[in-house]
This record gives structure tokens, C-alpha cells and sequence, in this order.
């Protein structure tokens, strides 16, 4: 392990230690949990990028292509608690970006399948196990985001919740459904209970509720290859929140451009 690592290795531990020894001083289980916004997510620094791993179908024999760096030149509304300001700052934010393809490179045919790129938060081991988010107090998944690129990705991305589970392989997914179509910020919000159980990107035939006290990663992807489509995307990331009712600024959307709907499906 490199000397950042273990330093960043450390600084968690003594992070949860802290956390630990605070909440037992302050007799935290005898107070109401907090219903501000939690932040879990932001995306305003180059060692929040540093934070994010990125695939797509390229690294194992497809053709797309898949970029997340920090954007200086973008110019988003400031929020206070995700709920949007009239006035406009200049502030870095992270870009998802490249080009998606449903091709494979020779060889590759009947082997895998094109048509994929994403990012996620990083697992955070620490001395204690790993650094997992609890955000069973909240029932929005809210995320500041702004779609550019082709239009016809933008009914293509979903939203990938890992638990601290023991298979790794299941990830609790949303489709994001936009509200605007001219490539500016939006804050998007997503009930937790709308949320479906996935493995290796099929819906589980048995799903149940998600345990919402240990949330592992945090990530995006573009499914291309699910609906047939191609082409240049960009999709901005800002930050994402976990919050209540009363931080909900738009009604949260089930149903995209084209029509289609993503339901919890009856099993």
C-alpha cells in the first residue's frame, strides 16, 4: 500500500473513532435523527474525482469509450441543501463522458456485449471494516445533474446502490428521468422504495427491501446496449443527497421522454 493510501486509510479510521466516541458522549441514540440533507456524494474537487472509478464496455473487448474529470468551466446554479439559488457561482463539477457503442473488436463476438459505461464511489476500508453510509432516516436519493451529448442517451442512465451484502454482485437500480431537455442543471430525485434489485444487470426474481443502513457505493451508468442506442454522451454530476419530503423541489419523475416507465416489478 503507497504512503497516500495508508494516510488516507488511517484518516478514515480515526474518522469513524471520532464519530463513535462523539455519539456515545452526546447519548446520540436519545435524540431525534437529523432530517437535514445529508450529503453523500460531491464532485467539486480534483480529490473528489480521485474518489471515483470508472468502466465501460472497452475494457474487456467492447468499443465505448468512458471519461470522469473535473470540469472548470462549468457555471451551476449554488444550492443550499439541494434547493436551487437564484444566483449563479462559477464551480468546478465532475463530467461523465465518451461515446457509446454497441460494437465489439474482433474476436470479441458472442463473447460480450457492447454498449456499457459507468463510474461509482470507491469501497473506504478502514481499521474497522469498511466506511458504509446509513441513510435509513431519508426516503429521496436526490442528485444535481445536467444531460448533454446526444439526446437519445438521455433515457439510458441509471442510478447503482451497493449495500454491504454478501453477494457483491447485486446492485439496487433507477433509470433518471430528466425533466428539462435543454442541457442545463436539474436536481433529480428518486424515492429509495422505487429503487429494484439487480444482479449482473438482470432484475432479481426475488427482491426485497434494501438495507438502507449500510449503502456500500454510489455510482451511474449508461446502458446502451439495453435499448439499442449509440452515440455521444455527457452527463454533468454536481453532488448527490440523501433527503426528505420537505427538500423535494420536483416531483419526482417515473416516466421518461419516450414514454417508457421503470417500476418495482411484482415477483
Amino acid at each position: 500500500m503507497s504512503l497516500a493510501r495508508w494516510s488516507l486509510y488511517m484518516n478514515r479510521s480515526s474518522q469513524i473513532l471520532r464519530d463513535k466516541t462523539s455519539s456515545i458522549l452526546r447519548m446520540q441514540g436519545a435524540d431525534l435523527p437529523s432530517r437535514a440533507p445529508m450529503p453523500l456524494l460531491t464532485f467539486n474537487s480534483q480529490k473528489d474525482i480521485d474518489h471515483i472509478a470508472t468502466g465501460c464496455d472497452g475494457d474487456i473487448g467492447g468499443t465505448s469509450t468512458v471519461h470522469f474529470e473535473l470540469d472548470q468551466s462549468t457555471e451551476s446554479k449554488s444550492s443550499s441543501n439541494t434547493k436551487q439559488s437564484s444566483s449563479l457561482v462559477t464551480k468546478p463539477t465532475a463530467k461523465f463522458w465518451g461515446e457509446m457503442r454497441l460494437a465489439v473488436r474482433p474476436g470479441f463476438e458472442e463473447k460480450v456485449r457492447g454498449g456499457y459505461a459507468g463510474f461509482r464511489s470507491k469501497p473506504r476500508p478502514t481499521l474497522f471494516g469498511e466506511m458504509t453510509e446509513d441513510v435509513s432516516n431519508y426516503r429521496y436519493l436526490a442528485l444535481r445533474l445536467r444531460a448533454r451529448g446526444h439526446p437519445r442517451t438521455r433515457n439510458s442512465y441509471f442510478v447503482n446502490l451497493q449495500t454491504d451484502g454478501p453477494i457483491t454482485s447485486d446492485l439496487w437500480q433507477h433509470r433518471i428521468f430528466f425533466n428539462r431537455d435543454d442541457g442545463d442543471w436539474e436536481d433529480v430525485f428518486i424515492p429509495f422504495d422505487r429503487f429494484v434489485l439487480t444482479n449482473t444487470g438482470e432484475i432479481s426474481s426475488t427482491q426485497i427491501s434494501m438495507f438502507k443502513e449500510r449503502i456500500r457505493t454510489i455510482g451511474i451508468s449508461l446502458l446502451g446496449g439495453n435499448s439499442g442506442v449509440e452515440g455521444l454522451y455527457e452527463l454533468g454530476i454536481d453532488s448527490i443527497h440523501a433527503v426528505n419530503k420537505e427538500d423535494v423541489t420536483v416531483e419526482p419523475k417515473l416516466e421518461g421522454t419516450d414514454g417508457t416507465q421503470w417500476e418495482r416489478q411484482a415477483v
